[in-house]
């Protein structure tokens, strides 16, 4: 597990107003307050100059169990956005784990059960590295 994270600025505006909006008062705060523990940990950097490998707002990554070795496709997504096939609310204990992490990184977080492992194998989308590809 990482010490520093990466997050746009843009993500880290969005997501610091929905903590600071929420938090206190509400079924989320155990989520809340998890990702305020991740955003302070955070590196901000701009959209242009996040790395194209790191797990961003609206990315679509591919992870690993690392005990059953079962792949998972999520894509990570603001909880007030619809929710659809795949997706995984920043709010949900995976979703905040994956934020600013990197492909190769394994992520490590406290379930119920004990210790969930996931490895980030590969970045399918990231909005930031599509827009430049855009431009």
């Amino acid at each position: 597990m990482r010490d520093r994270i990466y997050i746009t600025e843009a993500d880290y505006e969005r997501l610091s107003k929905l903590v600071e909006g929420r938090l206190g008062g509400g079924a989320d705060n155990a989520g809340l307050a998890m990702l305020e523990q991740e955003l302070d940990r955070a590196e901000i950097v701009q959209a242009g100059d996040i790395p194209k490998d790191v797990i961003t707002m609206n990315s679509e990554v591919r992870l690993k169990d690392c005990d059953s070795g079962e792949e998972l496709v999520y894509r990570l997504i603001f909880p007030t956005q619809v929710r659809g096939q795949n997706t995984i609310s920043v709010l949900a204990p995976i979703g905040t784990a994956i934020l600013g992490y990197r492909v190769g990184d394994t992520i490590e977080w406290r379930v119920p059960k004990g210790l969930r492992r996931l490895e980030v194998i590969e970045i399918l989308h990231q909005p930031e590295s599509s827009a430049l590809l855009a431009s």
